[in-house]
């Protein structure tokens, strides 16, 4: 079966066409309330170090690339990637879920591509 892997803004609205929806930062997303904010599973052991997020927030447009390889050292070190893995097994689509404000340089672009690449 081939999954489909999607990343969303966890402040855009939830939709049927999200699938499995996994929220993958470690700190709750500011101003969303348990309530509103619709999630299947918080994976709290697949967001970077808090010494490596407060590093790249620093000065994200140079460390980028950076980021990626030290964030994909963390995880195929711990056991945060297995357990997301196991959880989305069988799901035809799924959505992981982040709070940053920047689109294209956040945890999940990293986790999403390595999550393409373990299913091809």
């Amino acid at each position: 079966m081939k999954q489909t892997i999607n990343i969303k803004r966890a402040y855009e609205p939830a939709s049927a066409d999200d699938g499995f929806r996994v929220y993958i930062d470690r700190l709750w997303p500011r101003g969303l309330s348990h309530e509103t904010f619709h999630y299947d599973l918080w994976e709290k052991d697949v967001a970077p170090s808090t010494q490596l997020r407060e590093w790249f927030h620093q000065d994200p447009d140079t460390r980028w690339e950076e980021f990626c390889r030290r964030f994909r050292a963390e995880l195929s070190e711990g056991e945060g990637f297995s357990s997301l893995k196991e959880a989305i097994a069988g799901k035809s689509t799924v959505t992981l879920l982040y709070s940053s404000h920047d689109v294209l340089h956040n945890n999940a672009v990293v986790i999403a591509d390595l999550l393409r690449s373990a299913s091809e």
